[in-house]
């Protein structure tokens, strides 16, 4: 994806900023210190709380006749952005554009369009490109909003987007179909992209590393083999291009998902030559594509293979070999790894995440010895327990029929979320018949009063199901008390209710 970063040293290696000019209420070519009468402008507006907006502060110290610069607006806004004060960098920026001689260069129309975007959104965004006067300042901007519709998944905005820029004759550079490529991907329209890449021809643009990479990709998601060593094929004689480590490992992972083994072998071992003295990247991802292939000797010589790349090897590394080992049954080693991360480590914090790896790992083999000891080291040595930890342990502790451990790592967990704004993602969420097996057991023991307590929880995380309503409105028929408020929160879960579900109520 075109970052801003990135699209910013394409501007930036186009342009100088050396030129300036002052104004002032009074034509003037003299310029004047940015202190006058003991007053600074910038103290004024770095204020942690203005008594006036940043614009009024402009325009009020230009009518009372000073000068203002444009190195002198960059070096405020720069404080002001090392203090997350977007709105007032925006504010600078718009104000400069209404005065001559303060022009917005096309890296801060860049700026400007972001700062937009973060601030008020889409509408007011595209009203800035509809109004701005010419074609290089549009050229700057339309990557940041052609990526905003991308992120919205709003496909028929960005093509009308696009067939504008195509009108205005700033489809010249690859950059902007790539972000259109990755739209298709993201809506599983991959045929589309096909036709991107046959535009993009058609209108002599030339394909960058990332055009390949997405086309190649595209191919994986078809099942298309054929395709996808056409596409590469075209890469390798593209004398434009350099083909890398990541385009040989996407090929690697088609090839794996067609079964293809010793193919994909071949392309991770032409991948591996590849890959930077310098960063770790490359052979993190490259261990998982093995694991895919269930090779945990490749897995483990890429790790130590990996040490050799100077700089620390952080927590997110070693997160990544422990899962990549667990998932092909590398326990053993897996524990090895721990060891050294837990001997190496750096920070004075224990990051719980990486022991979570290994506890997942414990609970979903049913060693819960094992993950009770771990978790209680864990302890002594400072790790402070997350909504996964205790997640981890509820369902370890489900499975070996511990139940009353298993509902104090529940109430645990989701006491951790009510101070919170995460709440688990639908593909991390607690295992259904987890959350189930734990309602069943109040209902066994006909504990209602707890049952209502655990669904009342589970409906405020959005994490209700029929089936566990099902048993509360069974112990509520037993118990013959009303489920009013057992059916508003499955009004509110738009719970659909079946025939069995309507012979409780009528019960209840």
């Amino acid at each position: 994806m075109a970052t801003r970063a990135q699209f910013a040293n394409l501007i930036r290696n186009k342009l100088r900023f050396d030129h300036w000019r002052p104004i002032s209420s009074h034509a003037s070519a003299i310029e004047s210190k940015p202190n006058i009468g003991g007053r600074s402008l910038k103290s004024q507006i770095l204020k942690p709380e203005l008594p006036l907006t940043v614009t009024t502060l402009l325009q009020n110290w230009v009518n009372e006749g000073h000068k203002i610069t444009v190195p002198h607006l960059r070096n405020i806004s720069r404080q002001l952005e090392k203090s997350r004060r977007y709105k007032q960098v925006l504010e600078i920026l718009t104000w400069r554009g209404t005065h001559i001689g303060l022009e917005l260069s096309p890296i801060e129309h860049f700026n400007k369009m972001e700062l937009t975007l973060k601030i008020h959104g889409l509408m007011e965004a595209e009203e800035y490109f509809a109004q701005l006067p010419n074609t290089s300042s549009q050229k700057a901007v339309c990557l940041p909003l052609l990526h905003a519709y991308v992120k919205e998944r709003a496909v028929e905005k960005a093509e009308a987007f696009m067939v504008k820029l195509y009108s205005l004759g700033l489809l010249v550079e690859p950059h902007a179909y790539n972000e259109m490529m990755k739209l298709y991907v993201a809506t599983s329209q991959y045929e589309k992209v096909v036709s991107v890449i046959q535009e993009m021809k058609q209108n002599k643009v030339s394909l960058n590393v990332l055009s390949y990479n997405l086309w190649l990709d595209s191919c994986g998601k078809l099942s298309s083999v054929a395709s996808a060593d056409k596409v590469f094929k075209e890469m390798a004689n593209d004398k434009t291009v350099a083909v890398g480590w990541s385009t040989l490992a996407t090929l690697a992972n088609i090839y794996t998902k067609a079964g293809l083994d010793e193919r994909a072998t071949l392309a991770l071992k032409n991948a591996e030559k590849k890959l930077s003295s310098a960063r770790r990247r490359g052979h993190l991802f490259l261990m998982t594509i093995y694991v895919s292939l269930k090779n945990k000797e490749e897995v483990l010589r890429l790790w130590e293979a990996s040490k050799v790349v100077p700089g620390r090897i952080t927590c997110a590394d070693y997160m990544c070999i422990l899962l990549c080992l667990v998932k092909v049954g590398g326990l053993r080693q897996a524990e090895r790894v721990f060891m050294e991360w837990e001997s190496t480590r750096l920070s004075l914090k224990y990051d719980i995440r990486v022991s979570n790896v290994l506890l997942g790992a414990y609970a979903r083999n049913g060693f819960m010895n094992k993950a009770e000891s771990l978790h209680a080291r864990t302890l002594e040595k400072g790790g402070c327990p997350n909504y996964k930890t205790w997640e981890i342990l509820m369902e370890g502790w489900v499975k070996n029929h511990e139940m009353d451990k298993a509902i104090d790592a529940m109430k645990t967990g989701f006491a951790l979320l009510k101070h919170s704004n995460w709440r688990p993602a639908p593909d991390i969420r607690p295992a259904p018949d987890v959350l189930l097996a734990i309602v069943e057991y109040f209902e066994k023991h006909r504990n209602l009063e707890e049952a209502i307590s655990y669904i009342r929880l589970l409906h405020g995380f959005g994490l209700a199901s029929l089936p566990l309503y099902k048993s509360l409105l069974r112990m509520h028929a037993s118990a013959q008390r009303p489920a009013f408020d057992i059916l508003q929160m499955m009004e509110k879960d738009e719970i659909e209710k079946d025939d069995e579900t309507a012979s409780l109520i009528q019960l209840s």
